[in-house]
């Protein structure tokens, strides 16, 4: 996956006590760092809108999480708990001590998980359709291991594959038409064995170290952005009803938390609507 196209130049590091190599980008700078995670099956050119304007103001480093991207694939649990390590070790070699974690739906999760394990690293949280903000039972939390296989994700059909990403939006825009390309593209990569592997032990991860119930333990100022019209939040095969109703119970739980409905938009809220969230971004920074 190293041949993908990315529109900012990528650096790596090797963190030295997990083995994992992460791919990232680094632009702009300023007395404030935004790190940038992305949700699951996705990579860091889901924030390019966002960087490109932000960078403007303040540091962003957007990352490939291990088993994504051009991030490398050894085996990993996927659980929550290992990618908020992750971002710790990562914080460290880069030498931040503070920042601001913004999470796109199960980088959400990862974020809230992270500032609840680490406070002491996170000084603010973006959420975009963040994950975590909905309850499972025991019997859902099955459902999911059940259905998300390796040989399915391996052998996602392009047809499908085109589906997938266009029930992210409100609207699939033409500029989102690269993370088609590239995500058909890595059907033939050498490492996409791997990628498959992480995009399973993720899912089993987002359900094995559920935040629901943690939510109002957050101390840190948080903005939550909510597309009106997700189609995957809530779950529309288990829990039947609507975004607004999910993200104003989870936003409740969070004392020092805003919450921005945006109408007329999809799960990928970032991206299908970058104004919006760049300009709040900027007020909720300052």
């Amino acid at each position: 996956m190293d041949e993908l196209s990315y529109k900012h130049a990528v650096k790596k590091v090797k963190l030295p006590t997990s083995g994992y190599t992460i791919a990232f980008t680094d632009e702009g700078r300023g007395d404030k760092t935004i790190i940038f995670i992305h949700g699951l099956g996705s990579y860091l050119q889901a924030w390019i809108k966002n960087v490109e304007d932000l960078k403007k103001d303040y540091r962003c480093i957007s990352i490939d999480l291990p088993g994504y991207g051009k991030s490398s694939k050894e085996p990993h649990s996927g659980q929550m708990t290992f990618y908020a390590g992750i971002i710790k070790e990562l914080m460290a070699e880069l030498d931040l001590r503070k920042v601001t974690l913004a999470g796109h739906s199960m980088g959400g999760q990862i974020a809230v998980t992270t500032a609840l394990l680490y406070p002491e690293l996170v000084e603010n949280l973006i959420l975009v359709d963040p994950a975590g903000f909905e309850s499972f039972t025991k019997g859902q939390k099955q459902w999911f291991r059940n259905v998300m296989t390796y040989d399915g994700v391996r052998l996602t059909t392009a047809e499908a594959i085109q589906n997938n990403l266009a029930t992210n939006f409100y609207r699939l825009p033409k500029d989102a038409e690269f993370m088609i390309t590239d995500r058909l593209a890595m059907r033939t990569a050498s490492d996409f064995g791997g990628y498959c592997y992480a995009v399973v032990q993720s899912v089993s991860g987002m359900v094995d170290n559920p935040v629901i119930d943690y939510l109002q333990d957050i101390k840190v100022p948080t903005l939550i952005f909510f597309g009106e019209n997700d189609n995957l939040i809530p779950n529309r095969f288990l829990n039947p009803g609507f975004t607004t109703t999910i993200a104003k119970q989870g936003a409740e739980k969070i004392k020092n938390s805003k919450l921005i409905l945006v109408p007329k938009c999809g799960h990928f809220m970032m991206f299908e609507h970058a104004e919006t969230f760049n300009k709040e971004t900027k007020i909720f920074m300052k």
